[in-house]
C-alpha cells in the first residue's frame, strides 16, 4: 500500500505533531508527505528524514496548484491520500473525480470553530471546509464528541472513525521538582479559541505571586496578550517563547510543575499527552475528550469553560500541593494511564485499519 499525507504546510502545535509522528511509524517507502508550501511542517519533516514533496503554492489563492496536485497523485499511483487541514481538504474535494486513490481525512478540531473571529472570510472558509470533507471516502475524528459534530453535518456514521491521538511514551524520564518557583506551561497557538486571556485573568484571580508561566506557541494574538500581561503586572512572571521545536518543548515541560490549558474547544490535545509523558499533571477546561485523562481528581483538574473562579481555585490547590511536594503524585498517575491507553503505535495501527476499509 502506497500512502500520501497532504497538508498545507503551515500547521503548528498538535496537528503538526500528529501528522509527523504518525508518518514516523510507517515502514520506509510506504508513506510520504506532501505540503502545499514551505513552512514549519516541511522543515521538521526534513529533520526527521521523512520522504517530502513541496508543491510551492505561490499564495493561498494560487489555483494552478489544483491540477499539479492531481497530476502528482495520479502519476505516483498512491493507494490512499490522507489529508489534514481545511486547505488540503478543499483541494482534494476539487480533484476527487480525477484520482483513483481512496481519500481519508483526519478532522483535528471542530470545523465550526476553526475560523472563529475571522468575519465574513471566516464564515466562507468554514462552509468550504465542511463542504470539502463531506466528499472524503473515510473521515477520522480524534474524539467521540467530534464524531458527533461531523455526523450532525449530514455525514453517515459508517464513514466516520474515532482514533485518539497517541505519542511514543518514554519510561526512562525522571521528573524534576522545582524548589524555588511554581512553574506552569501553556502550549497552544495564540488564537481566540485557546482563551489565553481567560488563563491570565484566572491567574490574577488566584492571587498567586510565586509562579512562572511559560507560553509556548505563536499567533495573531501575541501583541494583545503581551499587552495584557503588562496590564496585569505579570511581566516578570510570564514568558512568551513563540513556536518551539519538539525537543525544546520537552526540555521546558521537564522543568514544569503543571501544564495549563484554558481552551473553549479541543479534540484530544496532544499537548496533554506530552505533559503526561513528562509526568506533569494538568489543569484544563473540560473540553473535547480531555476527561478521559482525568477519570478522578487524583489525575489532575477539569474546570468548566470560562469558569474563572473554579480555574483560580484549581491553580491555588495545585500550588499548595507543589509546596507540600505532593503534586508529582498526580503526574505519576497521569503517566501510567496515558502511556497504557494512548500510545503512538495504537494510533498507527488503527489508522492502517481505516485505510483498508472497502467502500
Amino acid at each position: 500500500m502506497k500512502i500520501l499525507h497532504v497538508n498545507a504546510g503551515q500547521e503548528e502545535g498538535g496537528a503538526k505533531t500528529h501528522i509527523l509522528s504518525l508518518l514516523s511509524q510507517f515502514p520506509p517507502d510506504t508513506a510520504e508527505l506532501l505540503v502545499l508550501e514551505e513552512g514549519s511542517v516541511a522543515k521538521e519533516a526534513r529533520s526527521m528524514g521523512l520522504t517530502l514533496h513541496v508543491l510551492n503554492q505561490r499564495s493561498r489563492y494560487d489555483v494552478t496548484i489544483i491540477n499539479r496536485l492531481a497530476d502528482f497523485i495520479t502519476s505516483n499511483q498512491y493507494d490512499v491520500v490522507h489529508t489534514h487541514g481545511a486547505r488540503a481538504n478543499l483541494f482534494l474535494a476539487l480533484i476527487k473525480n480525477k484520482i483513483s486513490s481512496t481519500w481519508v481525512s483526519t478532522i483535528h478540531s471542530d470545523p465550526g470553530l476553526d475560523f472563529m473571529d475571522k468575519g465574513l472570510k471566516g464564515t466562507v472558509f468554514s462552509l468550504l471546509n465542511s463542504w470539502s470533507f463531506k466528499k472524503a471516502d473515510q473521515l477520522i475524528a480524534v474524539t467521540e464528541e467530534l464524531k458527533k459534530t461531523i455526523i450532525q453535518k449530514g455525514i453517515s456514521k459508517e464513514r466516520v472513525y474515532v482514533i485518539y491521538n497517541g505519542i511514543a511514551f518514554d519510561n526512562t524520564i525522571a521528573k524534576i521538582h522545582s524548589q524555588t518557583v511554581f512553574t506552569l506551561t501553556c502550549i497552544a497557538r495564540l488564537h481566540p479559541i485557546k482563551a489565553h486571556d481567560f488563563l491570565l485573568d484566572s491567574l490574577k484571580a488566584s492571587s498567586l505571586s510565586n509562579f512562572h508561566l511559560n507560553i509556548i506557541g505563536d499567533g495573531e494574538l501575541r501583541a494583545a496578550l503581551e499587552q495584557k500581561v503588562a496590564t496585569l503586572g505579570f511581566q516578570d512572571r510570564v514568558q512568551f517563547h513563540g513556536a518551539l521545536e519538539k525537543k525544546q518543548i520537552e526540555d521546558i515541560l521537564h522543568q514544569t510543575d503543571a501544564t495549563v490549558l484554558a481552551s473553549l474547544s479541543e479534540g484530544f490535545p496532544l499537548v496533554l499527552l506530552e505533559s503526561a509523558n513528562q509526568h506533569v499533571p494538568f489543569i484544563s477546561t473540560n473540553v473535547g475528550d480531555v476527561a478521559k485523562l482525568v477519570p478522578d481528581p487524583s489525575y489532575g483538574w477539569l474546570v468548566a469553560v470560562q469558569d474563572k473562579t473554579a480555574y483560580a481555585a484549581a491553580l491555588k490547590e495545585a500550588f499548595l500541593l507543589w509546596q507540600s511536594n505532593d503534586l508529582a503524585k498526580k503526574g505519576e498517575n497521569l503517566f501510567q494511564l496515558a502511556s497504557k491507553e494512548y500510545s503512538l503505535n495504537k494510533m498507527y495501527l488503527e489508522t492502517l485499519a481505516v485505510y483498508q476499509v472497502k467502500n
